[in-house]
């Protein structure tokens, strides 16, 4: 006989007995066993519900009732179950001990629980499981043995558990697979999670076919039997996430009824072809973070709703792979080296309503079929650079591009447009018609057909406004201009016209005679070098705005990922760095070069002014470089500049580069107040210093002046001052930035002497070599320099003698008078000091 019938048959007298007491307690009574400070309640007529959790007790109460059939005695802080103190529970069916101090339960500590069908032992202290405590309770259903620290179980543990359907085995400290549930043949659902397991043997759960549920994910799995999982026709769900050393797809015959697989994490590198023959009711598949390259047909698999293959090596998706799904809903097959999609690989999968593509390497994406889409993401396809017409996806409400263009299709003014022409697609109807037609939109016969037009109309832009696109267009990410503007338009022109023009003559005047050039005039050759190639930059971005005009969006993510927009960006970095580093040369050259002519001292020699521009120059380029290794951060806007927002290397780059710029201006300046203060006692020599102190002066207020925005920029991104309109920054990197581009030569030109000197010289000499062994000595002793180098103030020093000094190069084929320097004795020389 049934040992749970024979307790019943022993508790007849106790029921008899309290029949004859008169039934149950009276109302507002103490229900009759109900321990001290628990709460009790009835459990229908007879049983009795007593709950005694968190209440600090440390051993069983003692008087609780024969008709028990709930206790909780969880939240408590009981060390020990002694024998037997349970056995007059016949009618126990639920026993919580949770959250006590247990660490062993003896034989016999729940002998007599003929009706326990759920045991719950979790967050004790057990370190293995009570073998003999658990036999013959054959009424068992779920036992919970997690969060415990269990580091092995006994082949035996769960014998006599026939009834057993639940056991949790999760957060312990297993070492190995438990062998003992193969005694467990009712059993439906095995959790064992968050162990130290690292090895599923062979025809591992061969004596559980009833399991319906598995979870052992989060195991240093290393090794699983390819039979581990066979046989198991009632498996519902399967889950096995970080088996790092699975290497094969487990062999799941015999198990058809599996409705949801997970295998993440492991080195699954193909898949058997006949997996959907064995899977026929598979409706979710997860094999995320795997290194499958090739995939089967899933054509069989027609009840899969969700698929997860991201993180794979998943190269080329073929018109058969997806065919036929007609209950997908959930495509995910992000972070793969996917580059070929055939163009019907997603024609018959009309439930899609999510699509993950994003972080392959696509350059085109087939629309046939996916008109049901609500999510698409496409994001990290650097090589998708074509447009993709919002008319392909309707029902579309969240999708993200590689490129902020790409969104245009997808702007709410954009589609608001698009709407009259779709009304009158297809209408080729006379212009008296048309007119007719307009006037019967506004005349509508009835104030109902006016009413239903309203609400289609509303509906149609509500549509319109619910789609998501990211990244979205703005400023620096335009949909037609590239510019924007027709003010940032002018000037970037006119930039790009002086820059160019200007500098052009300057270098022409400066340069006509390398072998005779002094030490400032080279520096200031150089620097229009310089400026020239920012003039270039401005030329390039002008055209590309002119062939671009009102349709950018097309051509935008080219033009970024171009290789004209890395190289005009490297030169504008470069350039406009080179510059900076080659006027506070000039600063300081200026500043030496006054002190050696007052104490009559030899200058710097002209070589080692070369190799310090040189120096200056491969600064410039480092620098320049910076970007290119840091993932040619140049392709990050189409203005091809590392922008001062945005990535926090970037804003890196751009605040060092700053407070680098800031060094020099701060040395510059520095180096002229001491130079104007030593100008102060007399200490100028002659009249080539004046007119090039002066010039070199304008230069450093002027490019300081106009650097502040752009110092002011970078600090406010760095502190994420958003006051700043993006309207504002772009004016200040397309039109401040290169501005002393043009206004250097121009100061040069306009206010400079020796220009005018230079520039007549260039044109009258068409010998040079024959006129005269050191033609810019005319320049120096010239009347009309000395008349236009000085200011108004008309004070004349007389010196006995001037020595002027001139840097020739160390190479000269001139005659020796002219090897370093040449003094000029000349009786009285007319001079106005620059103050």
């Amino acid at each position: 006989m049934d040992t749970s019938r024979v307790g019943v048959l022993l508790s007849l007298p106790v029921l008899l007995q309290l029949a004859a007491g008169g039934g149950s307690p009276k109302p507002g009574a103490l229900p009759r066993g109900c321990p001290t400070h628990c709460h009790c309640e009835p459990d229908g007529r007879m049983l009795l519900r007593v709950d005694c959790s968190d209440l600090g007790l440390s051993e069983l109460p003692s008087n609780l009732s024969v008709f028990t059939s709930y206790l909780d005695l969880s939240m408590n802080n009981i060390s020990r179950l002694p024998p037997g103190s349970l056995h007059s529970l016949r009618f126990l069916e639920e026993l919580r001990l949770a959250g006590n101090a247990l660490t062993y339960i003896p034989k016999g500590a729940f002998a007599g629980l003929y009706s326990l069908k759920v045991l719950m032992l979790q967050n004790n202290q057990l370190r293995q499981v009570p073998t003999e405590a658990l036999q013959n309770l054959r009424s068992l259903q779920s036992l919970h043995l997690h969060n415990n620290r269990i580091h092995s179980l006994g082949k035996k543990c769960f014998d006599g558990l026939h009834s057993l359907e639940t056991l949790d085995l999760n957060y312990n400290n297993l070492d190995d697979f438990p062998t003992s549930i193969r005694t467990l043949s009712n059993l439906k659902e095995l959790g064992f999670h968050s162990n130290n397991i690292r090895s599923i043997p062979e025809k591992a759960f061969v004596g559980n076919p009833s399991l319906i549920t598995i979870h052992f994910y989060d195991n240093p799995i290393q090794f699983v039997g390819r039979s581990a999982f066979q046989h198991l026709p009632e498996l519902r769900t399967l889950t096995l996430n970080g088996a790092s050393q699975i290497t094969e797809f487990p062999d799941l015959t015999g198990t058809a009824n599996l409705e949801s697989l997970t295998l993440t994490g492991a080195q699954i590198s193909s898949l058997p072809q006949t997996v959907c023959d064995q899977l026929p009711n598979l409706q979710v598949l997860d094999l995320s973070y795997n290194l499958l390259e090739d995939l089967p047909s899933f054509s069989v698999c027609q009840k899969l709703q969700k698929i997860d293959f991201r993180h794979n090596e998943i190269y080329e998706i073929k018109v058969d792979t997806f065919q036929q799904l007609l209950g997908l809903r959930s495509l995910n097959l992000a972070w793969n080296k996917i580059a070929l999609i055939h163009p019907n690989a997603f024609s018959t999968l009309p439930s899609l309503i999510k699509l993950d593509l994003s972080s392959n390497l696509l350059s085109s994406f087939p629309v046939t079929g996916l008109h049901g889409l609500t999510h698409l993401k496409l994001t990290g396809n650097h090589a998708l650079q074509t447009l993709i017409s919002s008319e392909n996806f309707p029902e579309l409400k969240i999708i993200e591009m590689p490129y902020a263009y790409q969104c245009c299709a997808f702007g709410m003014c954009e589609n608001i447009y698009k709407i009259p022409s779709q009304w009158n697609k297809g209408d080729n109807s006379s212009a008296d018609d048309l007119h007719r037609k307009d006037a019967g939109m506004v005349l509508v016969q009835d104030e109902h057909d006016l009413e239903d037009f309203l609400l289609d109309f509303e509906e149609d832009l509500k549509a319109l406004h619910s789609v998501q696109c990211s990244p979205s267009p703005g400023p620096f990410k335009p949909c037609e201009h590239l510019f924007g503007s027709w003010l940032i338009r002018i000037g970037v022109w006119t930039i790009a016209v002086l820059a160019i023009s200007c500098n052009a003559l300057v270098i022409s005047t400066v340069f006509r005679f390398p072998l005779y050039i002094s030490s400032i005039k080279l520096l200031i050759g150089v620097i229009a070098v310089m400026n020239m190639l920012m003039g270039v930059y401005s030329t390039v971005l002008a055209t590309v705005d002119a062939f671009t005009f009102g349709s950018f969006a097309q051509h935008g993510a080219w033009w970024e990922n171009g290789v004209g927009c890395q190289v005009i960006g490297f030169l504008s970095i470069f350039a406009s760095e080179s510059s900076v580093f080659l006027l506070t040369l000039a600063a300081l050259e200026r500043g030496f070069s006054v002190k050696c002519s007052a104490k009559f001292e030899m200058k710097t020699p002209f070589s080692s002014l070369k190799a310090i521009i040189l120096l200056c120059a491969l600064m410039a380029l480092i620098i320049a470089t910076v970007p290119l290794l840091g993932g040619s951060e140049y392709s990050a806007s189409p203005l091809c500049l590392p922008l001062p927002f945005g990535e926090p290397t970037t804003t890196g780059y751009m605040v060092a580069l700053v407070l680098l710029n800031s060094l020099c201006f701060l040395i510059m300046t520095i180096a002229y107040t001491k130079l104007y203060c030593n100008l102060e006692k007399g200490d100028l020599e002659n009249i080539w210093d004046c007119s090039m102190v002066k010039h070199i002066a304008l230069l450093l207020f002027t490019n300081c002046i106009l650097y502040c925005p752009v110092a002011f920029l970078s600090f406010s991104s760095l502190l994420n001052l958003t006051f700043i309109s993006p309207e504002v920054i772009k004016f200040i990197l397309l039109v401040i930035v290169p501005l002393p581009a043009c206004l250097n030569p121009l100061l040069y030109i306009l206010f400079n002497p020796h220009f005018k000197e230079d520039l007549g010289s260039l044109g009258k000499q068409t010998h040079p070599w024959t006129r005269s062994k050191h033609p810019s000595l005319i320049s120096i002793n010239s009347d009309d320099v000395e008349k236009q180098s000085c200011d108004s103030t008309q004070a004349l020093v007389t010196f006995a003698s001037a020595s002027i000094a001139y840097d020739l190069p160390s190479n000269s084929v001139s005659s020796p008078a002219y090897t370093v320097t040449e003094s000029c004795h000349l009786s009285s020389v007319a001079f106005v000091p620059c103050l």
